[in-house]
């Protein structure tokens, strides 16, 4: 890729765009096609065939090796600031968005200390973020039992939806809801037409396969059985039918779960999925004994597991994939010296997760398009930010990623941007690199200071 600024004062005033990118490969709503790109303000103006010789105060052109594609929309990271930054942060989590070609990313409620699930906890998150973010933030709200009746506050602050668990979510100030209480808050949700997102393992199944824990990963697995999610998921889809509540399942681990959502939805069930990285790339099998950095919930599961998700990706009957970036201090990741019952549940890969799905998808046959579609396009659909995020389309942010394709690297855990350099991938070989991003026709480094905004929903 070369970066051209014209620097004469009359080529200035002559320019139409800001910016032009051109390139063979640019990521269109059609797919790969050779085109140019202008940016004026912030945003995509024009979309030309290449060769159209579009003018721009800086030009932009993609090398032969190099895709522009639409920035990542991450719709599901756990920053955890205010309260446990040291487990992660809006300045950390955001370098490690931007280094791996995610532009947009939504903080979950939960971890941070006050949790988002009142307007003033909000505002305490919003003011935490200003002026440290590299990329686009936005915020989900929680839904927990002492907030119910009191959401469209919330609502009508500006978070995206609501998240709820319908088990122990970990941490204290974020308590599950029971079966009456997920029906009264998607009731509630449904009169304003907003969006609930549900953590659904079942806790009665969890709770008659708690075993002793250790370090066995097999003992781990098994208290953590894919029924746990079905029989979850078929609570949340009774519910969203009775009240007509638009739902998403978050982490879908278990391919059980995929096939029971297609099911749901082809019914007219208003209800969506995603499945994370991990559970696309990592199986059972790849889990040393004692080694918690693994550790997920819901777990990693079996290879043949692994090929049904992948077959559910295909056809749609998981929506959208993203990271499910859960840090903590090293102290919580390897608690009880790799007693997969002590540790602190959670992956972080907000920087890694386009090679890591690309680099699985390219072996399995899939176009960079289809991931892209996974990525982008569909974490933005959820979010209503269509038009405005995740695709390359005249009138959208001018978010967007010069992308390698088949550059490989080794992941070195030390180097990621993230807080704390724990990764289950550290050592991995990966293709596809981010080697340059754009957030609105502006080209972001990592040495640069925050540029990053913070987002409400786009009014209907």
């Amino acid at each position: 890729m070369t970066e051209t600024k014209i620097e004469t004062e009359t080529a200035i005033e002559t320019s139409a765009y800001d910016v032009v990118f051109r390139g063979r490969r640019v990521m269109t709503t059609a797919g790969e096609l050779a085109r140019e790109v202008g940016v004026r303000d912030g945003r995509i103006v024009a979309i030309e065939p290449l060769g159209h010789d579009l003018h721009g105060e800086t030009v932009v052109e993609l090398a032969d090796d190099e895709v522009l594609l639409p920035g990542l929309v991450d719709s599901h990271v756990h920053v955890n600031e205010p309260g446990r930054t040291e487990w992660e942060g809006f300045a950390s989590a955001t370098r490690a968005a931007l280094a791996g070609g995610v532009t947009t990313i939504v903080d979950m409620p939960l971890n941070s200390i006050p949790a988002t699930t009142s307007p003033d906890a909000l505002a305490i998150k919003r003011a935490a973020a200003d002026g440290k973010v590299m990329v686009d933030v936005g915020f989900w709200g929680g839904a927990v039992p002492d907030n119910l009746g009191r959401l469209r506050a919330l609502h009508e602050a500006g978070v995206f939806g609501f998240k709820c668990f319908l088990l122990d979510s970990g941490v204290p100030e974020f308590p599950p809801l029971d079966p009456d209480q997920l029906r009264a808050a998607m009731t509630e949700i449904a009169a304003f037409d907003g969006l609930l997102i549900v953590h659904a393992e079942d806790p009665q199944t969890i709770a008659r396969h708690t075993g002793p824990g250790g370090p066995r990963y097999s003992d781990f697995l098994a208290s953590r059985p894919g029924e746990s999610e079905t029989r979850a998921v078929a609570t949340v889809v009774d519910a969203a039918r009775a009240t007509g509540c638009r739902c998403h399942i978050v982490h879908v681990s278990d391919a059980d779960t995929a096939a029971m959502l297609a099911s749901a939805a082809s019914s007219g069930v208003h209800v969506t999925a995603e499945t994370c990285p991990h559970y696309l790339t990592l199986t059972a099998d790849d889990v040393p004994d004692g080694h918690t950095e693994f550790k997920c919930c819901p777990p990693v599961r079996s290879a043949v597991n692994v090929d049904r998700l992948w077959r559910a990706v295909g056809r749609r009957e998981i929506d959208i994939v993203v990271s499910d970036h859960s840090p903590s201090t090293p102290d919580l990741k390897y608690a009880g010296g790799g007693d997969f019952a002590q540790a602190w549940g959670g992956i972080a890969s907000l920087q890694l997760s386009l090679p890591l799905v690309w680099t699985e998808a390219h072996r399995r046959g899939f176009e960079l398009a289809r991931v892209v579609r996974w990525m982008s396009a569909g974490p933005a659909r959820l979010l209503g930010l269509t038009g405005r995020k995740g695709s390359i389309v005249p009138g959208a942010d001018a978010d967007l990623v010069v992308f390698a394709p088949d550059e490989q690297f080794v992941v070195d855990a030390q180097a990621l941007q993230h807080r704390h350099p724990v990764s289950p991938y550290d050592g991995k070989t990966l293709q596809g690199v981010a080697r340059q991003t754009y957030l609105r026709g502006e080209r972001i480094t990592l040495d640069d200071k925050a540029h990053g905004t913070l987002l409400s929903p786009t009014p209907s």
